[in-house]
């Protein structure tokens, strides 16, 4: 007998009335009109089946700190970074970890089952650091959770010199973080980016680690740490195992130099991270008008074959005062920001924030097909588009074929002699003539 069968069920491909069986925690199954017994049995009435989201860019050292100890007044990347700086002093072990899990909350019930966050190893203390790693061993049974080791003030501008940052960040490493990060931009000089990115992506080599680098996060068509990292991963054999993350310069570079830069980054198997919600607050901040929308080039990027997803980034910190891992809503303003409106280019943010993701972190077993962990996620939507543009009630989320979470739909009761007693918002209920 099956643990768990769910039938009549539409899938992100557009397969529709699907039925998916599960066994000990994995994908047995997926075919249409299945009929076998099971301990539990859920019609899933035509929605969309989708595998979990996935959030390949997060800090989480920083979530729902909003307003601690003020509020960024001028909404800038570098004001954040100061008011991050005020407040690492403050920060204590179980602040961190309470309120990393309650974001984990919020997590599970949006159906956000893994997050790569980044973690700032420049406190010497890496109070952060075990902070999360805490929170990564509570949420293992039902997220899949990466950490990066993140110097968020330059790996080469401890005020002890250029090593103390590294010492640090190796030291993070030793005690069980994940992937190796980076900020080449916030170095003091280009050539010390240039360095950092180098002396970095050597450290992943040697300890076989991915590396998922902050780079450009910028206004200044000059920042160019992409090629650099491009170069590294070649150079050292890492094709397929570095992110670089947020590539805002390239919004604001000559399409001469990009044409020169995409085939680079193609051919390096660099998978790219673009963060909308944050790169549209926050790019374009010294512009008068017009104003920069800072989101890198998303499409272009699809295009060349570069493999990009959407991080949320932030939510309540420093640097942005909303968000609720809601990965719809990032696919959303990816979709507005990147003119992505298409069919084709639509069903892209989707997969921005489910496959590529799942790619770009390694994730083993992700997807809906026999042979894959069977976590999903039951969206009260027809199809991807229309998830995205419901950002869809998550009816039930599930790990490992167990239920996480459950909501009930969304509808609206209406008293309009009339008209119908409620409304889903459904593209289904629209009257065709």
């Amino acid at each position: 007998m099956l643990d768990l069968l769910i039938h009549n069920a539409t899938l992100p491909d557009g397969r529709s009335d699907m039925s998916v069986a599960v066994q000990d925690g994995r994908i047995v199954e997926v075919i249409a009109g299945l009929q076998a017994p099971a301990h539990e049995t859920v019609d899933a009435e035509g929605q969309l089946l989708s595998p979990p989201f996935i959030d390949a860019h997060f800090h989480m050292d920083a979530t729902l700190s909003y307003g601690l100890p003020r509020v960024n007044a001028s909404g800038t990347l570098l004001e954040g970074i100061a008011l991050w700086g005020e407040l690492k002093p403050h920060l204590t072990h179980e602040a961190l970890v309470g309120r990393a899990m309650a974001y984990c909350d919020w997590a599970v019930g949006k159906g956000l089952l893994a997050i790569r966050t980044h973690v700032d190893v420049c406190d010497p203390r890496l109070l952060a650091v075990d902070a999360l790693l805490e929170v990564k061993r509570r949420v293992a049974p039902y997220i899949d959770m990466q950490l990066v080791a993140f110097p968020q003030d330059g790996v080469l501008r401890g005020k002890g010199g250029p090593q103390e940052h590294m010492d640090t960040l190796k030291r993070a490493l030793d005690k069980g973080v994940d992937v190796v990060g980076g900020i080449p931009h916030f170095e003091r000089t280009m050539a010390d980016g240039a360095l950092s990115v180098k002396r970095l992506c050597e450290l992943a080599a040697e300890r076989g680690l991915r590396v998922d680098m902050h780079c450009d996060e910028s206004d200044d068509p000059h920042s160019r740490h992409i090629e650099t990292l491009a170069f590294e991963t070649q150079r050292l054999g890492l094709q397929g195992r570095v992110t670089g993350s947020h590539l805002t310069s390239m919004h604001s570079m000559d399409n001469y130099y990009v044409s020169k830069l995409i085939p680079l980054i193609a051919e390096a198997g660099l998978h790219v991270v673009a963060n909308p919600l944050i790169n549209i607050t926050l790019q374009g901040r010294h512009d008068s008008y017009p104003k920069r929308r800072g989101m890198t080039r998303v499409p272009e990027l699809l295009a060349a074959g570069v493999n990009v997803s959407f991080g949320q980034d932030c939510a309540m910190d420093p640097w942005y005062s909303l968000g609720s891992g809601d990965m719809l809503e990032v696919a959303y303003m990816g979709l507005h920001v990147g003119q992505m409106t298409s069919q084709a280019a639509m069903a892209q943010c989707f997969e921005a924030v489910t496959s590529r993701p799942a790619r770009a972190m390694g994730l083993e077993g992700y997807g809906i097909a026999a042979g894959c962990h069977a976590d999903m996620v039951l969206l009260q939507a027809s199809d991807p588009v229309e998830a995205i543009r419901l950002r869809a009630t998550r009816l039930r989320v599930y790990r490992r074929g167990k239920l996480l979470a459950q909501a009930p739909s969304n509808a609206s009761t209406l008293h309009i002699p009339g008209r119908p007693a409620s409304t889903a918002y459904r593209h289904d209920s629209i009257p065709r003539f």
